[in-house]
């Protein structure tokens, strides 16, 4: 795809919204559409890579309360001509077709290819690459299974909503502190990932979320690993204006 002249895509991850109680989510929530509103004039894309919700699940006629003003902007924005993207993390993997179905947003579970002005990115959540982290990808296999899926569906909506709430605050309590720091280039799993990634090909830039901590890492001469923080502390963002990739705080 070629960028129009004067167009630019955006990249944001982890709103989490629903996290920790309604006040602040509200608060977060509306930050969040705010800044859509504003860059939906220049946008030719919008991705948005995962976490979105702190919790999603999806029954056959009923999906979480709330989060009205995020979804009726996704709306007004892909009824206005502007693709978004929407890639799965690990608090909202449950996706089904909603989002396809009432917003027009294709949803992706994987990490995929795209190619913007000549320029190579791949662009993921980010959970679950790279090596460790054992515990979380075998309960990631589990949760990803259709019977699992189904099994969870035929519990009562308040009974499934409170149990994914409270394992999703266990999560966040248990990686709070890791999440705060950069590890290291030998420790950050994500960019072992990106290297390994690199030897069989090579892309201009790697964008995903998950980390919640912003971060441009220059993986080679030619090559850039992004994250992109969260919209809890830091409300970062990428921008790709055609030519280059730049990591910035939305400050209002």
């Amino acid at each position: 795809m070629q960028i129009p002249p004067g167009k630019k895509i955006y990249f944001l991850s982890d709103f989490h919204l629903g996290a920790p109680n309604y006040e602040k989510s509200l608060l977060r929530e509306k930050k969040v559409v705010q800044f859509l509103n504003e860059i939906k004039e220049d946008a030719a894309v919008i991705f948005i890579v995962g976490d979105m919700f702190d919790f999603w699940y999806e029954y056959r006629t009923v999906v979480p309360k709330g989060f009205v003003r995020i979804l009726g902007k996704l709306a007004e924005i892909t009824d206005a001509g502007i693709p978004v993207h929407f890639f799965v993390g690990n608090h909202d993997m449950w996706m089904k077709d909603y989002l396809q179905t009432e917003l027009n947003i294709p949803v992706y579970f994987e990490p995929k290819e795209f190619e913007f002005n000549g320029k190579q990115f791949l662009i993921g959540h980010g959970d679950g690459l790279g090596p460790g982290d054992h515990g979380y990808k075998m309960l990631k296999k589990i949760f990803r299974n259709p019977v699992c899926q189904w099994l969870f569906g035929i519990l009562p909506p308040a009974v499934g909503m409170g149990l994914a709430n409270y394992l999703s605050r266990r999560s966040r309590a248990q990686t709070g502190a890791t999440e705060e720091t950069f590890l290291g280039e030998d420790k950050e799993w994500l960019i072992i990932y990106c290297k390994e990634v690199l030897q069989k090909k090579n892309y201009d830039f790697f964008v995903f979320g998950h980390r919640h901590l912003p971060i441009d890492f220059r993986l080679t001469d030619k090559s850039r690993y992004i994250n992109l923080g969260d919209w809890i502390r830091y409300f970062s963002f990428a921008l790709f204006d055609g030519e280059q990739l730049e990591l910035k705080y939305y400050q209002h």
